[in-house]
């Protein structure tokens, strides 16, 4: 008898060995990211979304539409401040309006999703681990790329579905163009990943990358009110303004995001089959023979030193570059009475030049709270890492140990406003006792959002980076809920908003000592759950 068939076993699908382990890590890192990708990607497509129904009750009619389209095109300033206009529909408005601050903020979930599970998992030991596993070479790379790539595509999905209404072929396009702007900073990590020893430097490198694209926009914007100027063009910035989402939508620019995705994903994967695990392109200069630093609060400043003169030389640039522009801003926001009443919303009853001036006190601050909760945060890297036990095996108290970090959280925060204030006494060439209080007066409300962060880290560490969430939701707060008119009790959860808005505004005391007071609170019972609790590893 001839024996029945059987059956011939299903193919199993051959995955490349050097991808080899790529869908459990990506899975993995989702899973990581639970909250933080949710989070990048609601505050642009917010942001984004709720737009057009300002803009409406703004700009209502054809003629105050066509009225600001001629203001943007005569006002070099004002483009370099947003970008140009290139349509007077409200779709057109919307891309203007926080197409590029969106883009920015896409950009930077990108670097910061891929040098999180690339270079940070190299350098804490993790990925040495996972690769002795059956783990391809490349496996950890690729599983990067695709966690920043879903992120992307949620993005351009809640754009695209949320502006439909207003035409799907300019929704379509400003999704894209957001989502691929995100894509292109995730690659051009990816690359620099390969190229850096630690993770800070990589963030670093990228986030100069972000900020010499958004200059070279500004610059290019600047010289042309269409667009077309060189330096536009070299920025992937540049690249969504010249996609014009609902004006004309140029498909062909989309060609340019997925050439530079492309070029930078080819770039990483032949550097990373190039280099031993941990190693880098650019290694770490060792340091002298002999030790320098003495305390933990001098270990603390060289931790921090590179990161704070980067953020120091970026709030003078931008303190400059504002002040500047004050005067022609002005004469913009006097002419048009949306713009005049969405910044006397943020800067108060004041002239428009004031209320220009306090609306960019007011954001500066809002960006320095970053960069305290980053410095708060650094505490709980070096716990985590595993290099601050070792100090604290040594006669060092704990408080002793955090005291340099928080030090450079407060302190440099504080530099970071004196800074802007020279900046812009410099860029507008006056007043700089008003311009440097002006500053000055926001920082209780910096110091609350990083006694946050010391509350969290010191008692509940394992949550502590919801601290980014909060100082990111001061930031939409203030940033977009006067331009869409919130309700107040929306707009005072910021504790931005209950500050006075200098200059122009009479200096309101009671606010401001309370919020210094509530920082100092917050920090307080941070350091006591710190003493108490165990380190983490």
């Amino acid at each position: 008898m001839t024996a029945p068939a059987v059956p011939a076993a299903p193919r199993a699908i051959r995955v490349p060995r050097q991808l080899v382990g790529t869908g459990t890590l990506l899975r993995f890192a989702l899973r990581r990211d639970r909250l933080f990708l949710p989070a990048w990607v609601a505050v642009p497509a917010l942001i984004v979304l709720a737009t057009p129904g300002a803009l409406d009750g703004l700009y209502g009619t054809a003629s105050a539409r066509a009225s600001l389209f001629h203001q943007v095109a005569a006002n070099p300033s004002f483009r370099a401040l947003i970008g140009p206009l290139h349509g007077t529909s409200t779709g057109a408005l919307t891309a203007w309006r926080v197409g590029v601050y969106a883009a920015a903020l896409a950009a930077a979930a990108g670097l910061l999703v891929v040098v999180r599970h690339t270079r940070d998992e190299e350098e804490s030991g993790r990925q040495e681990l996972i690769s002795s596993g059956a783990v391809g070479r490349r496996a950890a790379l690729t599983s990067a790329l695709l966690t920043a790539l879903v992120a992307d595509a949620a993005l351009a999905l809640l754009v695209t579905a949320g502006l439909a209404a207003r035409g799907v072929a300019g929704a379509l396009a400003l999704g894209l163009g957001l989502g691929a702007t995100g894509l292109v900073f995730g690659s051009a990590a990816a690359v620099v990943a390969q190229l850096t020893e630690s993770a800070r430097a990589a963030r670093g490198l990228t986030a100069a990358l972000l900020g010499a694209a958004f200059a070279l926009r500004a610059a290019g914007d600047a010289t042309t009110p269409d667009g077309s100027s060189a330096a536009t063009w070299l920025s992937p910035l540049g690249w969504l303004e010249n996609l014009r989402p609902y004006a004309r939508e140029r498909w062909w620019v989309l060609g340019l995001f997925a050439a530079a995705v492309a070029v930078q994903t080819a770039a990483a994967y032949a550097l990373a089959g190039r280099r031993d695990l941990g190693a880098s392109f650019l290694p770490t200069r060792p340091g002298p023979a002999a030790g320098r630093l003495g305390t933990a609060g001098a270990l603390a400043g060289r931790l921090h030193r590179g990161s704070l003169l980067g953020w120091s030389a970026a709030f003078l640039a931008a303190g400059i570059v504002y002040g500047s522009l004050t005067d022609s801003v002005a004469g913009i926001v006097q002419d048009s009475a949306g713009a005049r009443a969405i910044f006397r919303r943020t800067g108060g009853p004041a002239a428009p030049a004031d209320a220009f001036l306090a609306s960019m006190t007011g954001m500066l601050a809002m960006l320095a709270a970053l960069f305290a909760v980053a410095s708060v945060l650094r505490a709980h890297t070096e716990e985590t890492s595993g290099r601050a036990e070792p100090l604290l095996a040594a006669p060092l108290g704990r408080l002793r140990w955090a005291a340099g970090h928080l030090t450079v959280a407060f302190a440099g925060s504080a530099l970071l406003m004196v800074v802007a204030g020279l900046g812009l006494t410099a860029g507008y060439g006056a007043r700089p006792a008003a311009l440097l209080g002006a500053c000055l007066v926001r920082l209780p409300a910096v110091w609350a959002v990083g006694g946050l962060a010391v509350l969290l880290y010191g008692w509940a560490p394992r949550y502590a980076r919801v601290a980014w969430a909060v100082a990111l939701a001061a930031l939409l707060t203030g940033w977009v809920g006067p331009a869409l008119d919130a309700p107040r009790a929306v707009l005072d959860l910021s504790p931005f908003t209950h500050l006075p808005p200098l200059p122009g505004a009479p200096v309101q005391w009671p606010p401001v000592l309370a919020l210094t007071a509530l920082a100092a609170l917050l920090t307080g019972a941070g350091l006591v759950g710190l003493r108490r609790r165990d380190l983490t590893g």
